[in-house]
């Protein structure tokens, strides 16, 4: 987890007078993917299409030959718009930067037109986090003012459904339970709502803390 300072991503200003780099990183391609860009059910959409078609073409008395040739010739669409999804993850993770610090959670993103978010870790209320099984997990970010948090705007670096209530999320984090954990010890030392704030594993019906403790307030 312990990363080269010269290896960080640059970012868009420097740090406050006592402010540390805490962590850094990228979201996973394949968390992208599979759970933002919903390449899997992609995949199988496009496998039962196939499908549908070859029977088509042979329930109305296709030869076995054409009816190949008819779907391979539908195949190459289909394998494109698989394609064009898995260009936009790439896309999406490479421009995409998530930093912690000793004071607040900066999220670096957008593909056509660089911009950032910060929060201060003061601002944040409540901090969750759901693992998956390859690994990552995703940090959603509760925060005390939501106003000023546009949905569209963060996607997919905010928490899927939540459009009333806007969460900015660190999106499909690799070890995402030592990352929470690190972030926790960071809110420990913060006034106000972060004081009060649960780090929680949404894994088998459970709740716990990054450590594996059961869920408990945050002491600062």
């Amino acid at each position: 987890m312990n990363q080269d300072p010269s290896q960080r991503h640059e970012l868009p200003s420097s740090l406050a007078e006592g402010e540390r780099v805490i962590w850094q990183g990228k979201p996973s391609f394949k968390g992208l993917a599979v759970r933002s860009f919903h390449i899997r059910e992609a995949g199988i959409y496009v496998g039962l299409f196939l499908a549908w078609k070859l029977w088509s073409y042979w329930a109305n008395g296709m030869a076995a030959s054409d009816a190949v040739g008819s779907a391979v010739v539908l195949l190459v669409p289909c394998l494109g718009g698989i394609a064009l999804l898995a260009l936009l993850a790439w896309l999406f993770r490479r421009a995409t930067t998530y930093t912690i610090t000793s004071k607040r959670v900066l999220v670096q993103f957008g593909v056509a037109l660089p911009m950032s978010m910060n929060i201060p870790l003061s601002k944040i209320a409540n901090v969750d986090l759901k693992t998956h099984r390859d690994g990552t997990g995703d940090i959603p970010l509760q925060l005390a003012d939501t106003k000023r948090v546009s949905y569209l705007l963060l996607w997919p670096h905010i928490r899927p459904w939540r459009t009333r209530a806007p969460e900015p999320m660190l999106n499909s984090v690799p070890e995402a339970a030592q990352v929470a954990a690190k972030l926790a010890e960071a809110l420990a030392g913060q006034p106000g709502p972060s004081v009060k704030s649960l780090v929680q594993v949404a894994n088998s019906g459970t709740s716990k803390d990054p450590l594996g403790n059961p869920t408990a307030p945050v002491a600062a």
